[in-house]
């Protein structure tokens, strides 16, 4: 029988689990792109979240997050400060995040699902690849 997608911890928080290549592992604790992603949508100045995770000579991985802002906020160390409180809160101090970046809109297919793999090869230098399924390609280069 397999895993379930979902669990319940002693504390009655419920943790989603996605593919392997939707979790983070930050010094040996497994932390799925969802939690971090819905910890900053807790934020009343984020309108849409995505995260990656990067490789860290520490940790082991260490989050990089793309943050749109919704209107009439502006991007600042004060507001990245603010996020990185806001994750801290929700999810603990496990939760590192590397790189915040403040960007307009994130690469998504047209069906909406978010393009982790394009964030990745963006953050490593690398080519996208394929990316005829995009909404919009101007978001790869915004990534950037």
């Amino acid at each position: 029988m397999p895993a379930s997608p979902a669990h319940i911890d002693e504390d009655g928080y419920v943790w989603f689990a996605g593919r392997a290549n939707e979790i983070i592992k930050i010094a040996g604790h497994r932390i799925g792109t969802i939690e971090v992603e819905t910890a900053l949508l807790t934020h009343p100045a984020v309108a849409e979240s995505a995260v990656i995770g990067c490789p860290d000579e520490l940790r082991g991985e260490v989050i990089s997050a793309f943050v749109v802002l919704r209107q009439g906020y502006v991007a600042s160390d004060d507001m990245k400060k603010q996020l990185l409180d806001t994750v801290r809160h929700e999810l603990g101090p496990v939760t590192v995040i590397g790189e915040m970046n403040f960007v307009d809109m994130v690469p998504k297919t047209r069906s909406g699902k978010i393009m982790r793999r394009v964030l990745r090869a963006v953050i490593q230098d690398r080519n996208p690849g394929d990316i005829t399924m995009i909404e919009d390609e101007g978001s790869v280069e915004e990534a950037r």
